[in-house]
This record gives C-alpha cells, structure tokens and sequence, in this order.
C-alpha cells in the first residue's frame, strides 16, 4: 500500500511532465497564431494615428517601427521555416513610407500574420520536424515557428508601455 501511494503520485508526475515536452500540433499553432493577430490588431486599433511615431526615448524604435519589426520578423521567420516566398524579401519595412499611416501599418502587420498562417498550413506535420537554416542556426521548421511565435509576443508586449505612455488602457490579456 506504502508503494502505491508513493507510486501513483510518481507516475501522474512523469505523465504530466511528458505531455507538458509534447510540441504543440499544427492546428493548435495556427489556432495560436490566428489570436496573436486578433490581440495585435487591438494593439493597432488602440493606438492613436499621432501615436504611430511615439518613441519613450529617442534611441529607440516608435510604436510603428516595433510593428513593422515585428511584421518584417514574422515574414521572414515564415519565408524560412516554410520555404514560402517572402514577399517584402530584401526589404526593411520600418523604412518604408507606406506603412508610417495608421492604415498602411495595420494593413502589413496584419498581412504578416496571414502570411505565417498560410505558411503553417501548407507545411506538414512531418515537415515541422525537417531541419532548415534560420539566422544560421539549423533548427526544425517547428522550432522556427515557435521561436518567430516568441518574437512577435516580446515586441508587442513592447508596445504595452507605449500605449500607457500615450495615456491609453492595452488590450486586456488573450491566453485563449
């Protein structure tokens, strides 16, 4: 009796911890994905037009170019790990004046999403565990996904302070 009391906790441990290192499924990461765009779109939403280019100190980057960073990051992460033409390859989208506009900014971030969306849903189970080269790291295309997934929640967590600074209450928190 003593070792099954000692056991049976023992094996509800190993289980958890077990289904815990289990990698999400393709669908729960596209499911994830498409409410990291709704969340970042109530981040554009809620900024101000005259707070696009609001910066809390001069070296670094505005609202907008943390979105833009994030928008360039999300299509290239995806262009990488999916093997999917990125369509703004070879461009630094925080530099392009078509996107400093409240709508012009919406309208890429947005596109980025969609486009790691697209990506996720042409690549394959079996491909997510493919190697491939990004940032010169050899690493499965799943990992690439999650650690693009990873980027875009820092810098939008970013934009928090910038829109309290600007006097205006984020988006309350999307964990489902």
């Amino acid at each position: 009796m003593k070792k099954a009391t000692f056991l049976l906790p023992l094996l509800f441990i190993l289980i958890s911890s077990l289904r815990a290192a289990t990698p999400p499924s393709k669908s729960q990461m596209v499911a994830d994905w498409q409410r990291a765009k709704a969340y970042t779109k109530e981040y554009l939403d809620a900024m101000p037009e005259a707070g696009l280019s609001y910066k809390p100190t001069p070296e670094i980057r505005s609202f907008a170019e943390q979105m833009l960073h994030l928008a360039n990051a999300n299509f290239n992460f995806a262009a990488a790990a999916s093997g999917a033409t990125n369509p703004y390859q070879g461009k630094n989208l925080e530099k392009m004046d078509e996107f400093k506009t409240k709508a012009g900014l919406s309208k890429v971030v947005l596109e980025s999403y969609d486009f790691v969306i697209a990506a996720l849903n042409k690549v394959t189970d079996a491909q997510l565990a493919e190697n491939v080269k990004v940032f010169n790291q050899d690493i499965n295309r799943g990992l690439a996904f999650d650690k693009a997934f990873e980027h875009q929640t820092h810098h939008r967590g970013q934009a928090t302070v910038y829109l309290r600074l600007k006097g205006v209450t984020p988006p309350g928190e999307k964990l489902f």
